[in-house]
């Protein structure tokens, strides 16, 4: 294969074995700061993914959700092919660390009785929400916790 510009592009997607965490990208700014990117796994590629509505509203319960448990979440964006979602941190390659702290915000989400910022005010698709199926992709990536270290199938 011809080397992409794209790290998730150079992944063998056919190698993979979701539900997992991996360090996808580090990037150093001028000042010594480093911004890690995570890429969490949620479903199989090609073989599963997220239905938008459920997607949308996991997006809006953890993005909201994970800043109470790290203080340098750059960022939380879903992957247009709907398997996961990149987590960018400043300073932190802890991958054990980022482990725990998405469990925990996983965690918030089956607590939620609200998706956060679901009206036409603050959210540009408000219709498309699905909060019952935000928390059935969190308990399935719960219950894959034990192989979230496991990136590659054997």
């Amino acid at each position: 294969m011809k080397e992409m510009n794209v790290e998730s592009f150079n992944l063998d997607h056919t190698k993979v074995a979701a539900p997992y965490i991996r360090l996808a990208g580090t990037n150093e700014g001028e000042h010594g700061d480093k911004i890690y990117k995570f890429d969490i796994r949620f479903c199989q590629p090609n073989k599963e993914h997220m239905d938008m509505p459920a997607l949308h509203s996991i997006e809006h319960l953890m993005a909201e959700n994970i800043r109470n448990h790290h203080d340098r979440v750059v960022d939380l964006s879903p992957m247009g092919c709907q398997t996961g979602f990149y987590l960018s941190v400043l300073n932190d390659d802890d991958k054990a660390g980022i482990e725990d702290v998405m469990e925990k915000t996983l965690n918030d989400v089956l607590k939620a009785t609200e998706v956060p910022a679901c009206n036409e005010v603050q959210c540009g698709w408000a219709a498309s929400h699905s909060l019952e199926g935000a928390k059935e992709i969190a308990r399935k990536m719960l219950e894959g916790r034990s192989s979230w270290s496991t990136v590659f199938a054997e």
